[in-house]
């Protein structure tokens, strides 16, 4: 089923240089980037990304990581888009990435991981919402598209 899923390049990726690597893994696997952008994520958006975390022990820290340097999020689609994702990504701590994955092969620590993703269709539609408005997705057609998602 094609979904729909949030992924950003952390500002740790971002002074990297990761940007390029990172997102064209994604388009490397069959997945399409519908809508992309660099921010300096605000305080107020960082408080509504992360709005289920608030009142656990390391949320002021990740708002403060956040909104520490530009960010680039993107709506990525594709079949199973979200577990696909989360399975490049990699675990959340650096020692159980695996290597092949984004924080497999560039996380340094569990805050300084690069990356994130959605974790499920419900927290990809929310996030989503708070970093893109409807105009900003594009439908266009990728020129492998029909040899991917064939049935035949």
């Amino acid at each position: 089923m094609k979904e729909r899923t949030l992924v950003i390049i952390k500002p740790d990726g971002v002074k990297r240089g990761l940007i390029g690597e990172v997102v064209s893994r994604f388009e490397k696997r069959g997945l399409k980037i519908i809508a992309l952008k660099m921010i300096w994520m605000s305080e107020d958006l960082a408080q509504q990304l992360y709005a289920p975390h608030e009142g656990k022990e390391f949320y002021q820290g990740l708002i403060d990581f956040m909104t520490s340097g530009p960010i680039v999020a993107a709506a990525v689609e594709g079949e199973s888009a979200i577990q696909i994702i989360r399975n490049m990504i990699g675990a959340l701590k650096p020692e159980e990435a695996m290597p092949g994955s984004v924080r497999g092969d560039y996380s340094l620590d569990i805050r300084h991981n690069v990356i994130h993703g959605s974790d499920s269709r419900e927290s990809a539609f929310r996030e989503l919402g708070v970093l893109f408005e409807d105009g900003e997705f594009l439908q266009y057609n990728t020129c492998d598209e029909a040899i991917l998602y064939s049935t035949g």
